[in-house]
């Protein structure tokens, strides 16, 4: 195990994120400093990812032990393929330009958000993906290869980043506070139908649950390492907005057949997906543990917290 030094000045990108927001917490609250690096007024950092000049200009002079890439394109969830578009060129363009304003600053530690999706999408069956499985296919199709790109190469640059110490964490599918919201509003007004499981399960992971591993990356991530983030219960996508449905008392959402949603390509495309991960090696070498164990319990939390 590597521990890192505490009270480390760390610089965050994506910081006005969902996730930012909850890493930014974890962060602080364990005694790091946070800079935040976006386009927004409420970044310490102001500079755009795929400027490379600008992003370089702007982190002149200064100086952090630690970046950490949680960045993303996204405002909304993804319904179809063109809706990645601009994360993939963020996960390649963006990573390498982050990298190199790691290098300037001096940091010694580079941390990168991945997704489980990274191992690609399709039925696994039933043995958990572990770190040693391949991760990076060549996609199936010409848009889901854009999509497993993004994610192979980014990892490939956090860990070949000359004098950095490149950590990965393959988190999956969001939820929780600021994430689950979203949700809200369109079951309750019977929005969201729920396309039918058919026995396919899903990662998930609480966004508190996801920060503390963020947090346990900076301070105990082995050098070169990559660590699936998940819980210990899978989920279709349809039991788990069965959950969300029956913990905040709104009505449970309309089943239907999962062709039906082939207009919404890319969330087709992962509904479609059987996925199972082990979370040991996060468990074993940076002592984390989800605090939350089902995406039920986290749900039953947060609904219990309004």
């Amino acid at each position: 195990m590597t521990t890192n030094q505490k009270n480390q000045s760390i610089l965050l990108a994506g910081a006005s994120g969902v996730l930012g927001g909850h890493v930014t917490r974890a962060l602080t609250e364990a005694g790091h400093k946070v800079t935040g690096l976006g386009r927004g007024p409420a970044n310490g950092v102001r500079a755009d990812l795929m400027d490379r000049d600008a992003l370089l200009r702007a982190v002149d002079g200064q100086h952090f032990d630690t970046v950490i890439h949680a960045a993303t394109a996204l405002s909304k969830a993804p319904m179809r393929h063109r809706d990645m578009h601009a994360t993939n060129k963020l996960r390649i363009d963006g990573t390498a330009h982050l990298l190199e304003a790691a290098q300037a600053t001096g940091a010694r530690r580079f941390v990168s958000e991945s997704m489980v999706f990274g191992y690609g999408y399709g039925d696994f069956g039933a043995r958990p993906i572990t770190e040693d499985d391949r991760f990076g296919p060549r996609g199936t199709t010409a848009e889901l290869e854009k999509h497993v790109e993004g994610m192979r190469i980014k990892e490939q640059l956090t860990f070949e980043a000359t004098g950095l110490e490149g950590i990965s964490l393959r988190f999956g599918l969001f939820y929780g506070p600021g994430g689950t919201d979203a949700v809200l509003p369109m079951l309750r007004k019977r929005r969201l139908p729920a396309p039918d499981d058919h026995g396919r399960v899903l990662p998930w992971i609480e966004l508190t649950d996801a920060a503390r591993a963020v947090l346990a990356a900076v301070e105990r991530g082995r050098p070169g390492q990559a660590y699936n983030i998940a819980d210990r219960t899978p989920l279709g996508f349809r039991a788990h907005v069965l959950y969300v449905a029956e913990e905040f008392g709104l009505p449970k959402p309309m089943t239907v057949p999962l062709w039906l949603t082939r207009p919404m390509s890319y969330a087709h495309t992962m509904m479609s997906t059987n996925m199972r991960v082990s979370t040991a090696k996060a468990e074993q070498e940076l002592g984390w543990t989800p605090r939350y164990p089902s995406s039920r319990d986290g749900l039953a939390a947060l609904a219990a917290g309004r």
